[in-house]
């Protein structure tokens, strides 16, 4: 693991180079390739060194990390043409990337925790630096306090388990099984605010609508994972706990998921739509992994793989408009499939796997999630068959409203997609639908 450390390290001094932007995103895309190479044991934790190691979740979620990277450079190629400060914006990236890959691959829980709350520096400056409007500043402070906030009692949580277990090793916590309210409140609420679970999801909108396509991208594709990763890893040993207070966890997510997907029929902003719609997917992920039974386990995951590249992909095209039309109103963004008719196809692709059409991960993932909270309780099944029917209207929302109707008079010059812009959705599009071929990887684990 350390050999993928190194060379994002290396990658640092590159970003200050002059003409260098699109050699930065090769070599990420290089890493990506190299990265799928890596052979990870589907039981247990391989390719150990020193305090990294990757099993199954890490690779997924890792992998995720460096594609999405990649794809954010593609995303960004106004910066370029502007030339508005884009090596520091290249350095923010790496910086990033090694922050997410440490997170990802770290066993000992500490160090975890300090790589999870690192990731926020540089996101946070994504979202002051190269963000669009003077309430950006807000949007920060949003994203800081909430986080900051939930992620003290975890901090002490931890130092409360070494005290006790004199380990923060990862892969020996779960012999334990620590049955005490306070720290399960305090291990489980740091992640779930970073999901975000409903009540404490206030930050995320704010933040997408204020961040760049970057910020938005790495906020949808990768941040909302951390919070299920983390979840993942620490359920482990609070199993006996959990199982008595997971219902309050269930009710707030699945009666927010279902009041967020309402609330999506009330957006005018598109950014503010998407971002939305993350949290109501969200909210099904979070009932997944609580429920902590095998099929929750694998759905959980699957969707939050699928999500990233899902929800990356509409923020990408939400940019694309964007960049064209100088709004997000859907009021002004109307009728584009008038001008960009092979953009519009992209729309539809990434708006039909975000309402989980086969045959993208979304389907996969949405499926087995609902075995799992089926299997808990039949009452759920009421707000899962209305979560996901919504979640089918806000998506043939969006595409209706985006695509047609008349559009805007206002709009006196335009241009058509490049085919960068094409690239970067169809790397969006494809390991979202072609990787359901390869699903025995995460359903079937020995």
């Amino acid at each position: 693991m350390m050999k993928f450390l190194m060379m994002m390290i290396f990658m640092v001094p590159l970003c200050f180079k002059k003409n260098i932007f699109w050699m930065v995103q090769m070599m990420i895309f290089f890493m990506s390739f190299l990265f799928m190479n890596l052979t990870t044991n589907l039981m247990f934790f391989s390719n150990l060194s020193y305090y990294y190691s990757c099993d199954l979740i890490s690779f997924g979620l890792i992998l995720l990390s460096i594609w999405i990277c990649g794809l954010m450079i593609m995303a960004s190629e106004n910066l370029l043409k502007l030339n508005f400060y884009y090596n520091f914006f290249l350095l923010k990236i790496t910086f990033l990337l090694i922050m997410l890959y440490l997170t990802f691959s770290e066993m000992n829980l500490f160090m975890f925790y300090l790589f999870f709350e690192g990731s926020l520096i540089p996101t946070l400056l994504l979202i002051i630096g190269w963000g669009y409007q003077p309430e950006r500043i807000q949007a920060g402070m949003y994203l800081m306090f909430y986080t900051l906030f939930a992620s003290l009692p975890l901090f002490m949580g931890i130092f409360y388990i070494f005290n006790n277990m004199n380990s923060f090793m990862i892969y020996f916590l779960k012999f334990y099984n620590l049955n005490y309210y306070l720290l399960y409140l305090s291990m489980v609420f740091a992640f779930l605010v970073k999901m975000p679970m409903y009540f404490v999801h206030l930050w995320l909108p704010k933040a997408h609508v204020e961040a760049p396509v970057s910020g938005s991208m790495i906020l949808a594709g990768i941040m909302l994972k951390l919070g299920g990763y983390g979840l993942l890893r620490v359920l482990i040993f609070l199993q006996k706990i959990n199982l008595k207070l997971n219902y309050i966890w269930l009710s707030i997510s699945l009666l927010g998921g279902f009041y967020i997907s309402l609330k999506c029929f009330c957006q005018v902003d598109i950014k503010s739509l998407i971002a939305y719609s993350s949290v109501a997917h969200m909210s099904i992920v979070i009932g997944g992994i609580m429920v902590m039974n095998y099929w929750g386990y694998n759905g959980s995951y699957i969707l939050m793989i699928g999500h990233g590249l899902c929800s990356s992909g509409m923020f990408c095209l939400a940019n694309i408009s964007y960049e064209r039309l100088h709004s997000r109103s859907m009021y002004i963004n109307k009728g584009l499939m008038n001008f960009m008719p092979s953009m519009s196809l992209w729309w539809f692709l990434l708006l039909s796997s975000n309402m989980a059409a086969p045959p993208s991960l979304y389907l996969m993932g949405e499926i087995s999630l609902i075995n799992s909270l089926m299997s808990w309780s039949y009452f759920s099944l009421i707000l899962l068959v209305l979560i996901s029917f919504f979640s089918a209207g806000y998506s043939l929302y969006l595409f209706s409203y985006t695509q047609h109707g008349k559009f805007y008079q206002g709009l006196y010059s335009f241009y058509m997609g490049v085919s960068r812009e094409y690239l970067m959705l169809f790397l969006h599009w494809m390991p979202l639908n072609i990787m359901i071929l390869k699903v025995d990887y995460t359903m079937i684990w020995f």
